[in-house]
């Protein structure tokens, strides 16, 4: 087993090195040339569109679930412990200055999840079910002809979904919070894991739906309310908090108490590394969730997509960054990942510390949970891609099933860690080769869309019918 982790070290290392992140950075800044930076200038009516309910509600669209709903699905799935853990990780490895490289990778990323969801509504598909199909392997397949590559993304996504980022390491986390700050044994965790995921995911989309539209907007609030009473709390800090942010960014730190000094390459590193595996731009999971969404109109859903890298990134993962730099936590000594965050809140919060180990606990949980419900569907649709529906009951019981490996204690996590960065790396090779080829479709059908609005001074609702 020692020598089987010496290889996947070395694979998972060559997949994350630099040439795929500036593949992966590279791909936004190209979309954001190319759309003339439109993340930032229809930023605004993209966060109005996820409220808007009439295209939604209406019987008569194509779809699953609305457009709100398929943004919360996304989110569960993205919003998970890399906005805890990840953030800390990076930080405490490339310093405070690893966040500011976090929100440039958010800001380019999010022309990528623009085109991912585009996409998706683009080339989607109905099942024999009557579902909506949608993500990469369809606009792969359907969009630069190419079947090899979209079962490639469909395999690895599988994969990713039940063996990694979705599944056991999420229950990992979960059992081992749990375990530490409740005292509660591992193995009777994952079996009540077991059974909510079971009560969920059994039910379909529509059920995966629900759960995350409450679930979602609530352990978000829940986490910012909590960050952000931190920062008010010590609003006198602010201001050489974020210069320290910005400082570090461009200038190597020295070793200091617990940390180990920085030079701005690992801080670049650092920060877009942890920033793409929070958000997931460029991925190719976001835009599967995006499919269901009840609408007809690609760019629509592309603004909607885009968001989720915006509240993932810029809003959630800036609150945990800013926290764990005002409260001094990232400098701890002995003491990594979660407990860094921990301790940020145990340390900001003026409340007795047991109120910021409960924040953090119950965001684990819930962050966790939500993302094992986010990424079973992903795996379901990339069942159904290549197997067609009659695979979807198999894939269910065997994904409910592998849960139960983290309850065994030689279960060596530490394997199933690098087979989800393989995994997540192989997923992400295909979409962007897909995104790089259809970007002239993305591009022309988006300026043709505000330019209808434009030159008709039609309100964004109404643009559809005159496109139609």
């Amino acid at each position: 087993m020692e020598q089987f982790m010496k290889y996947l070290t070395v694979i998972n290392d060559f997949l994350w090195g630099a040439p795929l992140l500036v593949i992966l950075v590279g791909t936004g800044i190209y979309l954001t040339i190319r759309l003339r930076g439109m993340q930032i200038s229809k930023l605004p009516m993209s966060l109005k569109s996820i409220f808007d309910k009439g295209e939604s509600d209406s019987k008569s669209e194509q779809g699953d679930v609305s457009s709100f709903a398929a943004l919360c699905t996304a989110l569960a799935a993205t919003i998970g412990t890399g906005n805890i853990v990840g953030v800390a990780i990076a930080i405490k490895t490339g310093g405070p200055g690893a966040l500011f490289w976090m929100w440039m990778a958010a800001l380019f990323g999010m022309a990528t999840k623009y085109a991912e969801g585009f996409l998706a509504i683009k080339y989607r598909v109905k099942d024999e079910n009557g579902e909506m199909s949608g993500g990469p392997m369809y606009y792969i397949e359907r969009g630069i002809n190419n079947k090899i590559l979209a079962k490639m993304f469909a395999v690895f996504g599988i994969i990713a979904a039940s063996l990694g980022i979705g599944s056991l390491t999420q229950v990992d986390s979960i059992a081992s919070v749990v375990n530490v700050n409740l005292g509660v044994p591992v193995p009777i965790t994952v079996v009540i894991i077991m059974v909510l995921v079971a009560l969920v995911i059994l039910r379909g989309i529509k059920s995966v739906s629900k759960v995350a539209e409450k679930l979602v907007p609530f352990m978000a609030t829940l986490y910012v309310l909590g960050a952000l009473t931190i920062i008010i709390t010590n609003i006198d800090k602010l201001p050489g908090t974020i210069s320290l942010i910005i400082k570090s960014a461009f200038t190597p730190m020295a070793a200091s108490g617990g940390f180990l000094g920085s030079t701005i390459i690992l801080a670049i590193r650092s920060g877009v590394s942890r920033g793409v595996f929070s958000n997931e731009a460029g991925l190719g999971s976001a835009p599967i969730a995006a499919a269901a969404a009840k609408t007809k109109s690609a760019v629509k859903q592309g603004l909607v997509c885009m968001t989720g890298t915006f509240f993932d990134t810029v809003v959630i993962c800036s609150f945990t960054g800013i926290v764990l730099v005002i409260t001094g936590a990232w400098n701890t000594k002995g003491i990594e990942g979660a407990a860094i965050t921990s301790l940020a809140f145990q340390k900001g919060l003026p409340f007795p510390s047991v109120v910021g180990s409960f924040i953090i606990t119950l965001g684990l949980v819930l962050f966790a949970f939500t993302t094992i419900l986010g990424w079973n569907y992903y795996g379901e649709r990339c069942v159904v891609y290549l197997f067609g529906v009659k695979g979807i009951k198999l894939y269910k019981i065997i994904f409910i099933l592998l849960i139960g490996l983290v309850a065994i204690p030689s279960f060596d996590l530490h394997v199933i860690w690098k087979i989800a960065d393989i995994s997540n790396a192989l997923m992400a090779l295909p979409n962007l080769i897909a995104i790089i080829g259809l970007s002239g479709i993305i591009v022309n059908e988006t300026r043709k869309y505000f330019k209808e609005i434009n030159d008709n001074n039609l309100i964004e609702e109404d643009i559809e019918e005159v496109i139609s």
